[in-house]
């Protein structure tokens, strides 16, 4: 089972636990590297330093989490070898792994239910890469990052 990261700014600290105790229920280790005092923080530094955990430990996923998602994703893909992809619904979760091998799911407390937040993020863990085609492109974005 891979380790998975997560991070988060003061937007996302509920969203964040429940995120948290819901995968350590289904037995994942969850390593936190977010803000959970709710005081306001960077969302820049949170998602680079996110990414860098997840590209170090290439047996991972991370989960970053902003009021949008936006700012989160935009830092982590910043890091070489992240492949953040920015969520909002299911069937994103399910293509960003099929297509683009992502290895970070982003998303916003601000715009999406916490019950749904943790489907899209059941969904994102379930999905595998489909290779073939889809190889190529993803070798294109390891090289441009």
């Amino acid at each position: 089972m891979k380790n998975i990261y997560i991070s988060n700014d003061h937007t996302a600290v509920e969203m964040k636990l429940a995120i948290k105790k819901h995968l350590e229920s289904q037995g994942y280790k969850v390593k936190d590297l977010g803000n959970n005092d709710g005081q306001s923080c960077n969302y820049a530094d949170n998602g680079v330093k996110l990414a860098q955990a997840v590209v170090k430990d290439a047996n991972s996923y991370g989960i970053a989490l902003c009021g949008t998602g936006i700012g989160i994703s935009i830092a982590a893909n910043k890091v070489k070898g992240a492949r953040a992809g920015l969520v909002y619904e299911v069937q994103t979760a399910e293509l960003i792994r099929l297509h683009n091998d992502a290895n970070i799911l982003a998303t916003g407390a601000r715009l999406i239910a916490i019950d749904k937040a943790i489907l899209i993020v059941d969904t994102f863990l379930n999905s595998k890469f489909e290779g073939g085609r889809h190889q190529e492109r993803v070798d294109i974005l390891n090289e441009k990052n």
